[in-house]
C-alpha cells in the first residue's frame, strides 16, 4: 500500500547520471574557475607584495614612519634589515624593516658625501 518496491540501479546509470560523465568535463570546469583565481587574487597580491617590497627597501634617514602603532622618524639606517628610529626627543630605538607598516613622510635626499 504505503510501501513501494525498491529496483537497484544499474552500474552506467549511477556513475554517468549523478558525477556529470567523464573527467574531462570536471578539466573543462576547473580551468576557467583557476584563470579566474590567477587573475583576480594571485596577481594583484603578487603585486602588492612587490610595491611594499619596493617602499621598504627605499627608506631613508628622515622618512617618518609607523610601525606597531608607533609613529617615528628615521635617524640611522643600520643595514639592510634594520633601522634607528627616533620616537621621541632624545628617545631611539632600532626598528626591523618588516615590521614597518607604513611610511608617511618622505625625507630629503641624502648628499653622497654625508652618507
Amino acid at each position: 500500500m504505503f510501501i513501494t518496491n525498491a529496483y537497484a540501479q544499474s552500474a552506467t546509470d549511477s556513475a554517468a547520471g549523478v558525477f556529470g560523465g567523464s573527467g574531462f568535463e570536471m578539466i573543462i570546469l576547473f580551468v576557467p574557475l583557476m584563470v579566474v583565481w590567477y587573475f583576480l587574487l594571485i596577481r594583484p597580491q603578487r603585486a602588492q607584495a612587490k610595491k611594499r617590497e619596493e617602499v621598504l627597501k627605499n627608506i631613508r634617514r628622515g622618512d617618518q614612519i609607523v610601525t606597531s602603532g608607533i609613529v617615528g622618524k628615521v635617524t640611522k639606517v643600520v643595514d639592510d634589515k634594520e633601522l634607528e628610529v627616533e620616537i621621541a626627543e632624545g628617545v631611539r630605538i632600532r626598528v626591523v624593516r618588516s615590521a614597518i607598516s607604513e611610511v608617511r613622510v618622505k625625507g630629503e635626499p641624502v648628499k653622497a658625501d654625508a652618507a
